[in-house]
């Protein structure tokens, strides 16, 4: 079995690391949609090193290294990674041209961000994540929150919101096609509420607010930049070396897809960005109908955490006083609560 991955962005870049170590698929196929660089050399390049995690022959063997990018084809675009093949398409960016049937690819993962509307028709300007389905693929997976451009327009029935350990057996194979990873923001905030409201019940949570103190993205400026024609948020093109930068999430509404009960919970959601490269913060405050007989505690909010992490090892706990780069590159981890 073959997976796609389309963009090499750090999504796409972290995704090919995965898999080259999980060697679940036999081949992976590549698209970056262009030239890059002077050749094959710089792209092998670009997969080894990584300016948040380190090398690729760490990350893989630990302080033994070792080279683990090899019998790179220029002409074919191949290379082996890890022992696993590699193919790099440097031709389409648009998905509905890119070869995925040639190539024998019926997964894709989209991690360029740019397609993200499941109602858009394939054949739309610079194209949708349709596009992929059109290309051959049989199942596509977003790693972004859907956004559905116009107004009115309903969830496609092909297409699903999931966060693994949380909603993933809403997916039904033979239905959903285009399938929505959420954000990191999301994952993290559903392994925040879904423990709590187990215990304490929907029922029992009147409001919840929230604010996430973010790692930059690539939508923030190194510079400041001059704004786009018809741009209203002109604090995106400041520069996130220098700056605090307030900004919008859609964690509330994609969290409601993923946890259908908080549809009925009054939710406000605010974002802030910060300079640092990764690693991100989610302050949750939860107002609970309580029970003056059995008053909640600190206490009992940490073993709640406590005892889910232990049947669900998405969910990390974590009793040390860390901070933001203790916990860059924990496995598996959707999120990780400090409970100190």
């Amino acid at each position: 079995m073959k997976l796609g991955i389309n963009g090499l962005g750090r999504i796409g870049k972290l995704s090919l690391w995965h898999h080259v170590s999980r060697q679940f698929f036999s081949e992976i196929v590549v698209n970056l949609g262009r030239q890059v660089g002077s050749g094959l050399e710089d792209i092998a390049a670009t997969i080894e090193k990584d300016s948040s995690y380190g090398r690729l022959s760490t990350y893989l063997h630990g302080h033994k290294g070792g080279r683990v990018i090899e019998n790179l084809n220029e002409a074919a675009g191949t290379m082996t990674v890890n022992g696993v093949p590699v193919t790099v398409l440097r031709e389409a960016r648009n998905p509905k041209d890119i070869k995925w049937q040639e190539n024998n690819v019926r997964i894709v993962a989209d991690t360029t961000g740019a397609f993200k509307d499941p109602t858009a028709d394939a054949e739309e300007g610079w194209g949708s994540v349709r596009g992929h389905l059109q290309a051959g693929a049989e199942k596509v997976m977003v790693s972004a929150p859907f956004k559905i451009k116009s107004k009115g327009i309903d969830m496609p029935e092909d297409a699903i919101t999931t966060v693994m350990g949380i909603n993933d057996d809403d997916y039904k194979p033979e239905q959903h096609s285009i399938i929505s990873a959420a954000s990191c923001t999301t994952t993290c905030l559903s392994y925040m509420i879904k423990p709590l409201m187990d215990h304490f019940g929907a029922d029992r949570m009147l409001t919840a607010s929230m604010v996430t103190v973010h790692a930059a993205t690539g939508s923030q400026k190194v510079l400041d930049a001059v704004p786009g024609a018809g741009a209203t948020d002109l604090r995106k093109n400041r520069s996130i070396l220098n700056n605090i930068i307030l900004t919008t999430t859609g964690a509330a509404k994609a969290l409601s897809l993923v946890i259908p009960e908080m549809q009925g919970i009054g939710f406000i959601a605010e974002s802030v960005r910060i300079p640092t490269a990764t690693g991100s913060l989610i302050i949750l405050v939860l107002n609970l109908q309580d029970e003056l007989e059995n008053p909640i505690k600190r206490n009992l909010i940490n073993n709640i955490y406590k005892d889910y992490a232990e049947s669900n090892h998405y969910l990390k706990y974590s009793a040390g006083q860390n901070v933001s780069s203790d916990i860059i590159g924990t496995p598996e981890a959707a999120a990780v609560i400090e409970s100190t």
